[in-house]
């Protein structure tokens, strides 16, 4: 049966893997998803009308500039039959042509459809993309790799991370909120 969760799962390892046929089992076939970006180093288009745009955009397009694509959700996944789910999401990967690591981080805002439980409306918030010489892919790569896949607590990421400065916007944004004294 399918759930919430499986729709995000379904779309980030058909993203993350450049398996655009697993969007059938994650969006419906009119979703939209819309893209809000605070930073330069990426863009996309602000809007997408449907599953086959999703798929090429954000799947096909996506894995013809970037390989070695990790994208994890922070905290835990929605319930059986959430109407809706926001999570902050983290990602690296590397540019095919020069080799340089990307990390950044946003929010997901999910809508899903109560029926078949697969995503009618997505926001993606990219907050930061920072861009890393090519020589820290070893480092960066190993601390993706060691973590919790896709669903990642905010402790396990934020602790893990190699000691690189590129990474402390990064960091800062995953970081759980701290409790009222």
């Amino acid at each position: 049966m399918p759930t919430p969760r499986h729709a995000i799962e379904n779309y980030i390892l058909g993203k993350d893997g450049n398996r655009p046929d697993l969007l059938r089992q994650a969006f419906t076939p009119e979703a939209r998803v819309e893209m809000v970006v605070r930073t330069d180093a990426i863009s996309f288009p602000a809007h997408l009308e449907d599953r086959a745009a999703i798929a090429e955009t954000l799947v096909r397009r996506f894995n013809q500039t970037y390989e070695n694509i990790y994208t994890f959700c922070v905290g835990e996944p929605p319930v059986a039959d959430a109407p809706a789910h926001t999570c902050k999401w983290f990602v690296g990967m590397s540019d095919k042509q020069t080799g340089e690591v990307r990390v950044g981080c946003g929010e997901y805002h999910w809508q899903f459809d109560p029926r078949s439980e697969h995503v009618t409306h997505l926001t993606i918030q990219i907050e930061t993309m920072q861009v890393i010489p090519a020589a820290e892919l070893a480092p960066v790569m190993d601390w993706l790799q060691g973590l919790s896949y896709p669903w990642c607590p905010a402790t396990q990421a934020t602790r893990q991370a190699p000691p690189l400065p590129a990474l402390a916007a990064v960091i800062e944004y995953l970081q759980p909120p701290t409790p009222p004294r």
